[in-house]
């Protein structure tokens, strides 16, 4: 049983079931079988960002058969079915919020597959990895819609998976204050920046 962090061979894959078996407070992502450090606490920033679009969404889904949930959430990013066990998963992931309308895929443990649309909020700390190493997770696991936020510069880039399974912006530009942003999995809603970043 490892009881520090300190204590991971970080050379070393690690899986899902390895996950399970951790006991020191700190919080870590798995990602293909490499162990992610997570940033300290969030901001100020950050967070008010995160609890305004969490409290958008979760009451345009109060009457839908979806549910949202903010981090720290466990999503375990997928394998094919046969192989979705503790021991294979090499990928597990906590979101800033995830939305995920196959409600079989939900258990006491989180997410078990691909979320429908996932946010995730920029830091210092993450950001590389937030544009980088989860776009192609993301992409790769179906993930249908991903957003990044830029809670200093007050901005959203949408990606949509589109016919070939890529990342397609919805624009070429960010949006910004004084901006809806159209959500792609829910003809009709969007969402107000001026709501989130006032």
């Amino acid at each position: 049983m490892i009881t520090k962090f300190e204590d991971l061979d970080l050379s070393k894959r690690y899986t899902y079931a390895d996950y399970l078996t951790w006991k020191f407070d700190e919080m870590v992502e798995i990602i293909r079988g490499k162990v992610f450090r997570m940033a300290p606490a969030p901001g100020m920033s950050h967070q008010s960002r995160s609890g305004d679009l969490y409290g958008i969404i979760w009451s345009y889904l109060r009457d839908k058969p979806c549910k949202a949930f903010s981090a720290p959430f466990d999503v375990r990013l997928p394998l094919p079915p046969e192989k979705q066990s503790d021991d294979k998963i090499d990928t597990v992931v906590q979101p800033d919020i995830s939305v995920i309308c196959d409600l079989a895929k939900l258990d006491e443990r989180g997410c078990n597959g691909a979320p429908d649309w996932i946010i995730e909020i920029l830091s210092m700390a993450t950001s590389k990895k937030d544009l980088t190493d989860k776009f192609d997770l993301y992409q790769h696991a179906g993930v249908r819609e991903y957003w990044i936020v830029h809670p200093i510069e007050a901005t959203v880039i949408p990606y949509r998976l589109n016919e070939k399974n890529e990342y397609q912006p919805l624009r070429p530009n960010p949006f910004v204050m004084g901006e809806k942003v159209p959500v792609g999995i829910f003809e009709g809603f969007s969402v107000d920046l001026d709501e989130v970043f006032a």
